[in-house]
């Protein structure tokens, strides 16, 4: 790192955060803190652990009105690949699936709704004009197959061969694809860095792509509200409900979203794949979790049978 920002490093400490890569805050002197993300040492840095992918949309992204995302410093190829960026001060939380402390309702209605205005400022990034038209796009077919694959390798008592009937009843009702979007892939407050009711900047972008934007607009409505939400573990007044982000959304964008139930029975399908992996882990570690388990059947019937979302 130092050889990197020509300077010595003074102290490094690791950072919680991503799933797939190791994130490290240093200390730079004459510089200050800042982040580096590093791919697993031993393992082939593709996928998930491919942080030059990372740096190279957090590149494309500064400087886009409206979008805070962290600025890339330096860039190394060498084994392990790494970038570094700014380190952007604030706090992060999970309003309805986390414990930590909640801030002030009007911070948090604040913080929810310009997270909403931001995604579609994201949304509205022409790929091509931001140099990531080389991206193969994810389509819905895709998406779609991916989970029901996942679904398909669980032994859980509970499917009976209702994530076949998912699958089927997506792909027979499959909306019409709108222009692909760079898409976050995990967009959510605990993926951001906020001060007061101002989002700083939307981190870890491991499994961004190419796709649907609606897949990314369901993710954040279906994990950021308590209601019908099987993984919500309190309900924060100041926390707009569903319709009220989507409207947020959708004035940003300046036009109403087509076909969102579909994509929110997808987000579904996708979360009961989520789980029952999770769930497939813990029997064969020897420690069970019904909880997660009695999720998946549920989840399936929502894939099965999409609601509004407006009322939620």
């Amino acid at each position: 790192m130092g050889r990197l920002l020509g300077a010595d490093v003074l102290d490094v400490r690791a950072l919680p955060g991503g799933r797939s890569s190791i994130t490290l805050l240093a200390t730079v002197a004459g510089i200050g803190p800042v982040v580096v993300k590093v791919a697993p040492d031993g393992l082939a840095p593709v996928g998930n652990r491919d942080v030059l992918r990372q740096a190279a949309v957090l590149h494309a992204l500064d400087g886009v009105d409206g979008l805070a995302v962290p600025r890339v410093l330096a860039t190394d190829a060498a084994a392990p690949p790494l970038f570094v960026m700014t380190h952007v001060a604030g706090d992060s939380f999970e309003p309805v699936n986390g414990d930590d402390e909640l801030p002030p309702d009007a911070v948090l209605d604040g913080r929810a709704r310009a997270a909403a205005r931001m995604l579609a400022r994201l949304h509205a990034v022409d790929p091509v004009a931001a140099g990531l038209g080389g991206e193969a796009v994810v389509t819905l077919d895709e998406e779609v197959e991916r989970w029901h694959r996942a679904l398909d390798t669980l032994d859980l008592d509970r499917l009976d061969g209702a994530h076949h009937e998912g699958a089927d009843a997506l792909r027979q009702s499959m909306p019409e694809p709108v222009a692909p979007a760079v898409i976050h892939g995990d967009w959510r407050l605990g993926n951001m860095i906020a001060v007061g009711d101002a989002v700083a900047a939307v981190i870890d972008w491991e499994i961004w792509a190419l796709g649907d934007p609606r897949v990314d607009l369901a993710w954040f409505l279906a994990t950021s509200v308590f209601a019908d939400n099987v993984f919500a573990r309190r309900d924060p007044p100041g926390m707009p409900s569903r319709g009220e982000l989507l409207t947020e959304y959708e004035d940003a964008r300046g036009a109403a979203v087509a076909d969102l139930d579909w994509f929110m029975a997808l987000v579904a399908f996708k979360q009961a794949a989520t789980v029952g992996l999770i769930a497939k882990h813990n029997r064969r570690a020897g420690h069970p979790d019904l909880t997660f388990e009695a999720a998946v059947p549920v989840l399936l019937s929502r894939a099965r049978s999409p609601r509004g979302v407006r009322h939620g």
